[in-house]
C-alpha cells in the first residue's frame, strides 16, 4: 500500500438507499460499500496516511481512539478490490 494511498482512477460512487454503489469502470465491476467503508474510501485522496484516515473515521463517529484494526482491514480490501492504490 502506498504510504498515501489514493481512489484509482475511473471509479464512479453513488449513494443508495442502504450504503453505496461504486462502479469501476476499468474492470465493469460493481462493489457495495457501506457508509464507513465510503469515508475511508473518500479519504484516499493521496494526501492523507492511514493514520490520517483513521483520525478521520474516529471523529466521524466520535470514537474514544483511533479505529486501528478496522480502517487497516477496509484499507487491504478496498486496495485488494482495486479501488485504492
Amino acid at each position: 500500500m502506498s504510504e498515501y494511498p489514493k481512489i484509482a482512477e475511473g471509479i464512479d460512487i453513488s449513494e443508495v438507499e442502504d450504503g453505496y454503489v461504486i462502479y469501476q469502470s476499468e474492470k465493469d465491476k460493481v462493489h457495495y460499500l457501506n457508509k464507513t467503508a465510503v469515508l475511508v474510501l473518500e479519504a484516499c485522496t493521496g494526501k492523507n496516511s492511514e493514520a490520517d484516515i483513521r483520525a478521520i473515521v474516529r471523529e466521524a463517529y466520535q470514537l474514544p481512539e483511533d479505529p486501528v484494526k478496522e480502517v487497516a482491514d477496509c484499507l487491504n480490501t478496498l486496495i485488494q478490490e482495486g479501488l485504492v492504490k
